[in-house]
């Protein structure tokens, strides 16, 4: 798994690829949870995951619901089929917000 962040005026972008698995998954919730410390808005570049599995997805999880107790937007955007489909088996496709593309997502 590779994580690529990035800053604008609207949010934090953290872009991840490659596969979020269980060897993986707590380097993603590190990066995620120093993002909810900051309280800023936080959008998940989904689009070159090619795998994730329930602890990536439990981050994930971790993360949105540290945002709702900031206050801030916490999005999944541009997601790619695998990781579609795994949130659907859970039905997490229904909780969290998500965005066909980051630009969407920042609302331009």
């Amino acid at each position: 798994m590779k994580i690529v962040t990035s800053v604008n005026d609207k949010a934090s972008i953290i872009a991840l690829s490659g596969e979020v698995d269980l060897r993986q998954s707590p380097v993603l919730r590190k990066a995620l949870m120093e993002l909810m410390l900051q309280r800023c808005h936080v959008v998940v570049d989904l689009s070159a995951v090619e795998y994730i599995d329930s602890s990536g997805i439990a981050g994930l999880v971790e993360a949105y619901q540290m945002a709702r107790k900031n206050g801030t937007a916490f999005v999944l955007a541009a997601i790619s089929d695998p990781v579609r489909r795994v949130l659907q088996l859970a039905r997490l496709d229904r909780v969290f917000t998500i965005s066909d593309s980051v630009e969407g997502a920042l609302g331009g």
